[in-house]
């Protein structure tokens, strides 16, 4: 992210002050080059799974399709369930591949070239059309792959862990209590998220 970023944290929350003093500079870098497609798909592969068992059955998924860095939407037409399944994928998760697939083919789910010139809310209210696609999925996506400045992921279990142990909050932070507090690192909340997974990090580093 930006130096303006670490300044303006720095400035208004003494807290992010710390954080940014003890892991240095975000190093976030999105992934520009990936599709919405692509992306929903890997998303829906990691959900309740950890990263080595989501990656492991990608990896089977591409192989499905030889050619093919990772497969075009228009080419899940040519495998069965039954494949896909070998692969790994339950099958809840290869309805919501397919509707992946058929919402990027009738427009719901916007081209690389047509999202990033629609706003963070544009996005989450396109892409939660999706089957199986939630706010914190199409979140991820914002941060990961989009490198929007300004998304705070509330909901998410790491960034809600930091924020308890850096705020030296008793238990678990709700994410409205999180929300609040987070208006004062506008516009630079994707940076502040960075910094809440890195204490979250940290934490699991000292158990």
């Amino acid at each position: 992210m930006t130096p303006e970023a670490h300044k303006h944290l720095s400035s208004r929350d003494p807290v992010m002050r710390l954080l940014i003093r003890e892991h240095g500079l975000c190093e976030l870098e999105p992934e520009m080059r990936r599709s919405p497609f692509q992306s929903l798909v890997m998303a829906v592969a990691h959900q309740q799974l950890n990263g080595t068992a989501a990656n492991t059955i990608l990896a089977r998924f591409k192989k499905l399709f030889p050619g093919r860095r990772f497969p075009r939407p228009e080419d899940l037409a040519g495998v069965t369930d039954e494949e896909i399944r070998a692969a790994g994928f339950s099958f809840a998760k290869i309805k919501a591949i397919r509707d992946i697939a058929e919402k990027t083919l009738s427009g719901v789910v916007p081209s690389p070239r047509e999202i990033v010139r629609l706003s963070d809310d544009e996005i989450v209210s396109r892409l939660t059309e999706v089957r199986g696609v939630g706010r914190w999925t199409v979140e991820m996506l914002l941060i990961f792959q989009l490198g929007r400045h300004d998304v705070l992921p509330a909901h998410d279990f790491g960034v809600r862990t930091g924020f308890g142990h850096a705020y030296k909050r008793r238990k678990l932070p709700e994410p409205k209590e999180i929300l609040a507090h987070g208006e004062i690192w506008r516009p630079h909340r994707t940076t502040a998220a960075w910094f809440l997974w890195r204490a979250a990090d940290a934490l699991k580093k000292k158990k």
